[in-house]
C-alpha cells in the first residue's frame, strides 16, 4: 500500500472538487451577480445542523446505545489501547448497535462528541482479533477528521446544484417572454451545465470516499494487534454476511444503507466469500485473485467504498511489507 499516493490522490481530488466549485460559482457570479449568493448561507446552515443533529437521527436508524460499563470488558480494553496508539488524548464513547447486520462505524459532532458503534452482527460474526482491526479502522476515519471533511465536501456539490436548478428554471420562465428570450437562454445553458457538473462533483467525492477507506484500513492495521490479516479476514466476513443478507432481505438493507458512507463495508455493494470457515492466508489470497467483474466495477464507481477483493489485496500487500516478505 503506498501511502503517499494515497494521500496525494486524495488531497488531488479535494482540491479539484473545490477548484471546480469555484470555477463554476465565479462564473456565475460573473453572469448573475451576488444576488444569487443569497441562498449560500442556507445551504451552508442546512448542512450544518444536518452534522450536528447528525448523531441522534444514526442512533433512532441503527438502533444505537451505549455500552454498559462491564458488558463487554475486552472491547472496552481494545477502544482504550487503539485511542491510546492512534494519538487521542480521549477514548470515543462506545457504543453498540442492536441490528443483525455485521459493521461498524465511527462518527460525532460537537453536540455529542466522538463516537465508535460496533453491530451486534459484528459481535456474533467476529473473532476478538477482527473486532479490534474493524475498530483500528474506525479510530482512523476519526483521526483523519473524515466526517468533518465529506461535509465539507458533500456542502459543494449541494450549493452547486440548486444554483443550477434555480438558474434553469429562472430560464424556463424568463424564456417565456420575449423581451428576456436571449437571458433566459443563457440561463437555461448555465443550469444544465451546473447539473451536469454536480454529477461530476458527485462522482469525484465518492473516489475521495473509496479513497478515505484504504486510508483508514491502513491505519486500523498498523494499531491492532492482529495487523493487516485481522482486519483482511473481518471484512471479508463482513461483505459475505452482507451480501447473503442483501439477497434475503433487500428492503431492511435498504434503511441499513442510509448513512453507508460511514460504514465499514457498503451493504449494498459486498461481495460473498465463499470461503466456508476457513480465513487463514491462503484462503484470503484466493478471495483477492478472483476477477472483478463489469459489473462490480460499475457498482464500485458509483459506491461510497471500495471493492472489497481490492481492499484485501492492499491489506495482503501491507501484510508484506510489514512483515518483510518481499512483494
Amino acid at each position: 500500500m503506498n501511502l503517499w499516493k494515497l494521500r496525494l490522490n486524495m488531497i488531488v481530488t479535494m482540491m479539484l472538487v473545490i477548484t471546480v466549485t469555484t470555477g463554476f460559482l465565479a462564473v456565475i457570479l460573473s453572469i448573475m451577480g451576488v444576488s444569487l449568493f443569497l441562498m449560500l448561507p442556507i445551504i451552508i446552515l442546512w448542512n450544518l445542523v444536518q452534522w450536528l443533529i447528525g448523531p441522534y437521527l444514526i442512533d433512532y436508524i441503527y438502533r444505537v446505545r451505549p455500552l454498559n460499563e462491564g458488558e463487554l470488558p475486552w472491547l472496552e480494553q481494545s477502544v482504550e489501547k487503539l485511542s491510546e496508539r492512534s494519538g487521542f488524548k480521549k477514548a470515543p464513547k462506545i457504543m453498540i448497535s442492536d441490528i443483525p447486520l455485521p459493521n461498524a462505524f465511527a462518527y460525532g459532532s460537537p453536540l455529542t462528541g466522538s463516537r465508535v458503534a460496533v453491530t451486534r452482527g459484528l459481535l456474533d460474526n467476529l473473532n476478538e482479533a477482527e473486532v479490534e482491526a474493524v475498530i483500528g479502522h474506525e479510530l482512523g476515519h476519526l483521526k483523519h477528521k473524515d466526517v468533518q471533511i465529506m461535509m465539507f465536501l458533500s456542502v459543494l456539490p449541494a450549493i452547486v446544484y440548486w444554483i443550477a436548478y434555480s438558474l434553469y428554471y429562472s430560464g424556463v420562465f424568463s424564456s417565456r417572454s420575449s423581451r428576456e428570450r436571449g437571458n433566459g437562454g443563457l440561463l437555461l445553458l448555465v443550469g444544465m451545465l451546473g447539473m451536469a457538473l454536480y454529477y461530476i462533483l458527485t462522482l469525484l467525492i465518492l473516489s475521495f470516499s473509496r479513497s478515505r477507506e484504504y486510508y483508514a484500513d491502513y491505519h486500523g492495521s498498523t494499531v491492532s494487534d492482529g495487523g493487516p490479516l485481522s482486519l483482511a479476514s473481518a471484512l471479508v466476513k463482513i461483505s459475505d454476511a452482507n451480501a447473503r443478507t442483501r439477497e434475503r432481505v433487500k428492503t431492511s438493507l435498504a434503511g441499513y444503507a442510509s448513512f453507508k458512507t460511514l460504514l465499514i463495508v457498503d451493504p449494498e455493494a459486498s461481495t460473498k466469500a465463499e470461503l466456508g470457515r476457513t480465513y487463514d492466508i491462503r484462503s484470503l489470497e484466493e478471495f483477492a485473485s478472483r476477477d472483478i467483474t463489469a459489473s462490480e466495477r460499475l457498482v464500485e464507481a458509483l459506491s461510497t467504498h471500495p471493492n472489497v477483493k481490492k481492499r484485501v489485496r492492499n491489506l495482503l500487500e501491507l501484510h508484506k511489507a510489514l512483515s518483510g516478505q518481499p512483494q
